[in-house]
């Protein structure tokens, strides 16, 4: 049990050495946070995008691959006719309200590709899903650097490429629906990894 601290009667430099000591501790904290990434696959609405990426800025995410035929918001030398990709990025903004000017993300046709980096990268890739191998989130303890892939709204991530993933983790449901909007179900994992300790 703590012991409360009753700063009030302290000197100027005592409350200056304690705020010197909690920033140098809170630096060492941020240096060592666990590095998450973000795999989403296959996504096809544009606001689940931008949602997908502020809410991962919020939770402090390395870096956003956006792979397959997911939307993604301009690239410098972006292939795509103009008119395509300003009415995409429009509809990414909606949602992300400058967030994917605030975190890395980069676009990659072929996930396989992105997965094969990663572990050589030492992340841990853990497919976010309902399965039967997978395990309740609640009773997962992530590693220092995970790979969380995300995959189709409505249909998951394809079950070929679950094989390719070292976890399969899942949020457990007790409503009648047991689907989550595929942010939700990401925002849940992000604080899960963010948090747990």
């Amino acid at each position: 049990m703590g012991y409360p601290l009753n700063v009030a009667s302290w000197s100027f430099t005592q409350k200056r050495l304690l705020l010197i000591l909690w920033i140098v501790n809170w630096a060492r904290y941020t240096s060592e946070m666990r590095q998450i990434v973000l795999i989403a696959h296959d996504i096809r609405s544009t606001h689940n995008v931008g949602s997908l990426v502020r809410t991962a800025e919020c939770l402090g995410v390395a870096h956003i691959y956006l792979t397959g035929y997911t939307p993604y918001p301009t690239a410098p030398n972006d292939p795509r006719l103009p008119y395509i990709y300003e009415k995409i990025s429009k509809q990414i903004h909606k949602t992300a309200l400058g967030a994917e000017d605030s975190v890395a993300w980069e676009h990659a046709d072929d996930v396989q590709d992105v997965i094969a980096t990663l572990r050589s990268q030492g992340f841990t890739i853990a497919a976010l899903e309902q399965a039967p191998e997978s395990t309740a989130i609640s009773a997962w303890m992530p590693p220092d650097k995970i790979a969380i892939l995300l995959g189709r709204e409505v249909e998951g991530i394809d079950p070929a490429l679950l094989g390719a993933c070292d976890d399969i983790i899942e949020i457990p449901q007790f409503g009648k629906k047991e689907s989550l909007n595929v942010v939700q179900a990401a925002a849940i994992a992000m604080y899960h990894c963010r948090t747990s300790v």
